[in-house]
């Protein structure tokens, strides 16, 4: 799944456009290196989100396509904050 998607599906950015804009302007690491918004997403991938001052750093437990709201958080760990 293309990473902008799954950030959408797992609800830790809200949109899916706001999620490729970040990826462009070089906000979101997977293992460390910069991302596209077409990086293929992985289990096990850290994926690390920086939101203002803030860096969100999460690890991919699970990839799918549909989630229901509630269940969104069973995608991802968060690993620090």
């Amino acid at each position: 799944m293309r990473l902008d998607k799954y950030l959408k599906v797992s609800r830790l950015i809200k949109r899916r456009t706001i999620a490729n804009e970040a990826c462009d302007a070089g906000k979101i690491l997977v293992n460390g290196k910069i991302a596209r918004a077409s990086y293929d997403v992985k289990t096990g991938d850290i994926l690390e989100i920086q939101m203002g001052q803030k860096v969100l750093k999460v690890r991919v437990e699970q990839v799918t396509d549909v989630v229901r709201k509630e269940d969104a958080v069973s995608l991802y760990t968060v690993l620090d904050a």
